[in-house]
């Protein structure tokens, strides 16, 4: 009997490129080359999910997200900034829901900048920010309750950022995750 092999749930904001199904189809290569099979969140189902009631779809879709987790043994999270200094909201919800599993939990970040470094330029850009407000960075990429929560946290070794849909790091994520597993 050959065992079956590990499946990756990939989160992710990647889902709202404009070339989502191809990026995609390019992380699910990535994750077989490495003996993990990927399990991605995209909406294949469009036609049917622009013919619903926005709250209906949007259920649908929830619906969906859900019962593939459930099929995932881990989770390959894509923590790069989206819409500010951190992880996409979403993302880190699924996150969240891996960790309560105690399911492992991988992530990465193609921002080579400290959490810290990025707060500061997104505080001093607020007109009037409250005198006194702080950050916690400790030097890490994301706050530390997203550090805390995944096995791995692969940034650019190098320093420097990458492309939001470059797929080096998250290659670099995959491989941590097989040697673990």
């Amino acid at each position: 009997m050959t065992a079956r092999m590990i499946r990756a749930y990939l989160a992710g904001p990647d889902v709202f490129l404009p070339d989502a199904a191809a990026h995609a189809a390019r992380k699910l290569a990535i994750c077989a080359r490495h003996g993990i099979e990927g399990l991605s969140p995209l909406n294949e189902d469009i036609a049917t999910l622009a013919a619903m009631p926005e709250a209906e779809a949007w259920r649908a879709i929830f619906a969906k997200d859900l019962a593939m987790m459930g099929a995932a043994d881990i989770i390959i999270a894509n923590l790069t900034p989206f819409r500010g200094a951190s992880a996409d909201a979403g993302t880190l919800i699924e996150l969240g829901w891996f960790l309560g599993r105690s399911k492992p939990a991988f992530g990465y970040s193609n921002s080579a900048q400290p959490f810290a470094a990025r707060s500061a330029a997104q505080i001093a850009a607020i007109p009037d920010p409250m005198p006194g407000l702080t950050v916690g960075g400790f030097g890490l990429p994301d706050n530390l309750m997203i550090a805390g929560a995944v096995s791995a946290f692969v940034t650019p070794p190098d320093g420097r950022d990458r492309a939001f849909d470059s797929l080096e790091i998250f290659e670099a994520c995959v491989v941590r995750a097989a040697d673990r597993l």
